[in-house]
This record gives structure tokens, C-alpha cells and sequence, in this order.
């Protein structure tokens, strides 16, 4: 029996977000002992009892209008629930995001999954990344960090990946696919050590 249980509560209509998802899931089961549950944000409405058991709950959606999608909120406004009887305090949160262009405004999209966690009473984890430290140098250039850094959009709160008008699977690139890999293993790590 595995000792930590994540799961990953996605939404994605054209398959980015759940590049990021599946690369969150690797990185999350590369930590000895984890069971990892990927799930929709449709189906995770309907299966909250699974969320009950989990020590994580990792979210991510694209960033539609400078916010979440609407089935990551109707998730979450399903989970009212668990709200009311603070099922889920204590337990691990953390989310990511793409969008079509660097910013879309994505850090809107990151802080309502915060305040949704802290309203649960949950416990935020955060990148932990410097800024494209597989390429130091790229922060001295007018063209920035390149498609293969990690975190090169300088996040904090949780991954963003930039997909532009790229259709999946050749977007997001692989530095962004590498920051939610590393996302989902530090994730998983903070929650084991809080489980101990």
C-alpha cells in the first residue's frame, strides 16, 4: 500500500493543460511511496469522496480571460461541501496554469486556486524555482529565457507554462513540461514530509 496519495484535478479543452497535468504526475510519482490520481475537473466534482483520502490536491487549468476555466471553478464550487466541515484543512494544495502568451494574466488564475485552498484551509506549495537556472545567461539578453528554460516565467506561486498559438503536443515547450515534472515532485516531497 503506498503511503501518500496526490491527486491531480485538471481542466484543459485543447490538451496543454494536461501536458502540464501528466508532467505534474511524474514528477508527484517519482517520489518513493506515492500514488498519484489524475483526474478532471468534471469528474473530480463527482468524486469528491476520492479527495477526501488524498494528502495533496494539485490544481491546474488553462487561463481563459485572465482567469480560470469554468469547470475548474465549478469544481470547486461543488466542494462547498467540504468547505462547511473543513474536510480538507491541513491538506496540501498547490496549482498551475498556461496560457497563450506570457502573461494572460495568468497570476490571477494561480491567486484564485490560492484563495480557494485557504478557504479550505489547505496548505500551499510553492515552484521553489529560480528563474531559468538551466540557463543562466539567458536573463541577460533582450529575447529572455528560451523555450527549453525552466521556470522562465518567473513564477512563484505555481507553474505557468506559455503555449501561444502552438497546438499540443508541440506546446508547451519542454522547459515549462520540466517545471511542472519539478513542481510535482517538490509538491509530493512537502507532503510526505507532512504526513511524517
Amino acid at each position: 500500500m503506498k503511503n501518500l496519495k496526490v491527486v491531480i484535478v485538471y481542466a484543459s479543452r485543447y490538451g496543454h493543460t494536461k501536458l502540464q497535468a501528466e508532467a505534474v504526475a511524474r514528477g508527484a510519482a517519482a517520489v518513493p511511496d506515492s500514488e498519484v490520481v489524475m483526474m478532471t475537473a468534471d469528474e473530480a466534482a463527482k468524486r469528491l469522496d476520492e479527495l477526501d483520502s488524498a494528502d495533496a490536491i494539485i490544481m491546474g487549468t488553462a487561463t481563459y480571460m485572465g482567469n480560470m476555466s469554468s469547470e475548474l471553478k465549478r469544481f470547486m464550487e461543488e466542494s462547498v461541501s467540504r468547505w462547511g466541515k473543513q474536510m480538507w484543512s491541513g491538506k496540501v494544495a498547490s496549482g498551475f496554469t498556461n496560457s497563450s502568451n506570457f502573461s494572460g494574466d495568468k497570476l490571477n488564475t494561480l491567486l484564485g486556486i490560492v484563495v480557494f485552498a485557504m478557504q479550505q484551509g489547505m496548505i500551499w506549495v510553492g515552484v521553489g524555482q529560480l528563474v531559468g537556472a538551466n540557463e543562466p545567461d539567458g536573463g541577460r539578453s533582450n529575447e529572455g529565457f528560451g523555450p527549453n528554460a525552466v521556470n522562465r516565467n518567473s513564477a512563484s506561486i505555481g507553474p505557468m507554462a506559455s503555449s501561444f498559438q502552438v497546438k499540443a503536443p508541440e506546446a508547451p515547450p519542454a522547459g515549462d513540461i520540466a517545471t511542472a515534472e519539478a513542481y510535482g515532485r517538490r509538491v509530493a516531497e512537502v507532503a510526505l514530509k507532512l504526513k511524517k
